[in-house]
């Protein structure tokens, strides 16, 4: 079964995730099928928070893969500011 899950970088303290997709049986930190985008939870000034390729993640989800609860909240964030950026403009 293939996953879209996070997987930790970064230093101690500090971390920074990759958006993946990955083999269940994959570790965490380890081998992947494809990067999807990033999340920095600890973002300060100008720097991104959040970057996802939704239609990658879309296709992965036709094709069966089960996003975890937190890729789930992080792809809902991203349709709502994606949303408001194009109400914006």
């Amino acid at each position: 079964m293939v996953t879209i899950r996070l997987s930790r970088g970064g230093s101690k303290k500090n971390p920074f995730y990759q958006i993946v997709v990955a083999d269940i049986r994959a570790k965490r930190d380890g081998r992947y099928i494809e990067r999807l985008g990033f999340f920095n939870p600890l973002a300060r000034g100008g720097e991104v928070e959040l970057r996802i390729d939704r239609q990658r993640a879309q296709y992965w989800v036709e094709r069966g893969a089960q996003p975890t609860d937190r890729v789930k909240q992080l792809l809902k964030q991203a349709a709502r500011e994606e949303s408001a950026t194009a109400v914006a403009a």
